[in-house]
């Protein structure tokens, strides 16, 4: 069990690493940070402890999702000694069956200490230890990729908050780390938390026999979706060639949900034909989430290098609509499948094994760069100018529609 002597000595050894950022990391944020606005007088930064700017633009960006980030401020402080519970606990909790760390008690402490006005960064080194405790693929200083650890975050804490008793992920989401599906069941099966309510949609997936014409349907819940960026906006082009179609969101999403054949080595296995055959594939949305969560698939594997899609997608601020995705349009209203802009995650660089992660975020009408320690107010256009990797979609509501056209801009 965890006492304070261990978490001091932690402490320390996180706090002496926080040097340990290459120099060509802390080159390109001093170069990121020297491009900022005026210093934002409400947020609070988070401390690097040594290449954690990963977790650093996850946590900002959630700060920024109200409906998340409030049910976490406002549950109860739990006390833990020496693995002990002081006092009576309000919720349950369970990390792998070890009482004394709480992953949602520590994300709790670190949500309150953001926005309080505090120009001191925020050191997150008490969540950061409770992951190294939990997710063991995060451990070490190396630098890790920001969307594989949103969806383990996710995943832990909605077990926790469950209190299930099988502590593990389930084999889908750990056993093939580069190939993370965005549609994993595994993360939001049973009880609904939180995370499910906030994050969890549903889509339905249509397959066709070409032999036979027999239609299977199933539905498949999901956290966020991963969309490729289409491959005739990948290509590289030279300074003297003609610059080619920018591409936007709703090419990626309309690649992703599109009808696609299935190659030979996605053979469907046919229940008429009795026989694997060759088929189609169809996404549609049949339930959307308060908080759409929308990966853009920027690292591709090849035989022993992973490279990163430098394409520049074209995303809106606001007024994102997803009627067309949607299995039965008809039975939604036009404003509910409206959806506004409440953070975006950037990574900057060549590698995801290098670079640098950086978020920004909408708060009471203003946007904010979230670079590490540093928080500046930016202009829509340079959130709007950003080669986003992650973003954050809050549904509209009655009072958005209201606010939108007083809402201060910069």
């Amino acid at each position: 069990n965890m006492n304070i002597e261990s978490v001091q000595r932690v402490r320390e050894h996180l706090q002496s690493l926080e040097s340990s950022v290459t120099n060509t990391d802390r080159q390109r944020k001093r170069k990121l940070s020297g491009s900022g606005g005026p210093p934002a007088l409400s947020a609070t930064g988070l401390r690097n402890l040594g290449n954690t700017c990963f977790m650093n633009a996850i946590l900002q960006s959630l700060s920024n999702i109200l409906e998340f980030s409030c049910y976490f401020k406002e549950l109860p402080a739990v006390a833990l000694r020496s693995g002990k519970t002081a006092g009576r606990r309000m919720y349950h909790t369970r990390s792998q069956g070890d009482s004394s760390v709480s992953l949602v008690e520590e994300l709790r402490k670190t949500l309150c200490s953001l926005w309080q006005g505090n120009q001191t960064a925020f050191s997150p080194d008490a969540l950061f230890y409770v992951i190294w405790k939990i997710m063991p693929s995060f451990r070490g200083y190396q630098q890790q990729d920001a969307h594989e650890f949103l969806r383990y975050l996710l995943d832990h804490l909605h077990r926790e908050l469950q209190g299930s008793r099988n502590g593990l992920p389930g084999p889908s989401l750990l056993s093939d780390r580069p190939n993370l599906t965005s549609e994993s069941k595994c993360c939001i099966n049973g009880t609904p938390t939180i995370v499910t309510s906030v994050f969890g949609g549903v889509l339905q997936n249509e397959v066709n026999c070409l032999i036979c014409g027999t239609e299977s349907r199933k539905f498949d819940p999901f956290l966020d979706l991963s969309l490729d960026i289409p491959s005739q906006f990948r290509v590289k082009r030279t300074k003297d060639q003609e610059p080619g179609p920018t591409c936007n969101l709703h090419n990626c999403l309309s690649s992703f949900t599109d009808l696609e054949e299935l190659d030979e080595t996605e053979l469907y296995m046919c229940h008429k034909c009795k026989k694997r055959q060759k088929s189609t594939k169809k996404f549609w949305i049949q339930k959307l989430p308060k908080v759409l969560c929308l990966h853009l698939k920027r690292f591709h594997w090849t035989a022993f290098l992973r490279n990163k899609v430098d394409t520049y997608v074209e995303f809106p601020l606001r007024g994102l609509d997803m009627k067309r995705y949607l299995l039965e349009p008809e039975n939604s209203l036009p404003e509910s499948c409206l959806y506004d802009l409440a953070a975006v995650v950037v990574h900057h660089g060549s590698g995801v094994g290098s670079g640098h992660y950086t978020a920004y975020g909408h708060h009471e009408g203003r946007w904010y760069h979230f670079n590490d320690s540093t928080v500046t107010l930016v202009n829509e256009q340079t959130v709007a100018k950003a080669k986003a990797y992650i973003l954050f979609y809050t549904e509209r509501t009655e009072q958005d529609r209201m606010t939108s056209e007083t809402e201060p801009k910069l």
